[in-house]
């Protein structure tokens, strides 16, 4: 057992110190569902991982609506991905992700209050002057940052063979 939570242990650090490296870039190339979906796709071995493109729209609680966390978002097109690949049925891993979702999501709105991401950090970001504030602050690098590490260091752990099926098995 000591070894199965020093392996998920790694498997979070690496996800986290991932979802670091892509979403904290001095250029600011990754929001926030880009860095969680590159994060987990590369965790995961899934296919091109490095085209985060299909999660850009999803920055900023989705074209930077104020909606849901795309920290979320970005996870759920991953494990989407993920289930799909591993259960082979379409039906089943639809199932099984959106459960998978629905454990996490619950999980993220009783660490931070709100899965909204204009909740979350208190700005409009649709609105450009907002925006411009927002990423001044800092606050995407602290607030958010957190949020992206919550997500990925807990769905990171589905890499593990035997964290898989423990919550397959679960969420039947």
């Amino acid at each position: 057992m000591k070894n199965a939570n020093r392996s998920g242990q790694e498997i979070s650090r690496t996800a986290r110190d991932l979802a670091r490296d892509y979403f904290l870039r001095p250029e600011n190339t990754f929001g926030c569902a880009e860095s969680t979906y590159a994060t987990l796709k590369n965790v995961y071995e899934l296919p091109d991982a490095e085209d985060t493109s299909a999660a850009m729209v999803l920055n900023g609680g989705i074209a930077y609506s104020g909606g849901m966390c795309g920290a979320i978002s970005g996870a759920a097109m991953a494990v989407g991905q993920l289930a799909e690949r591993r259960l082979g049925d379409h039906n089943a891993a639809k199932r099984f992700a959106r459960r998978m979702i629905v454990s996490v999501l619950e999980a993220f709105r009783g660490e931070f209050g709100s899965h909204e991401c204009s909740r979350l950090i208190d700005f409009d970001i649709s609105v450009p002057e907002d925006h411009d504030r927002f990423i001044d602050s800092g606050v995407w690098r602290t607030v958010c940052m957190r949020q992206i590490e919550f997500v990925v260091e807990r769905l990171s752990l589905l890499k593990e063979p035997k964290t898989w099926d423990s919550w397959v098995s679960r969420l039947k």
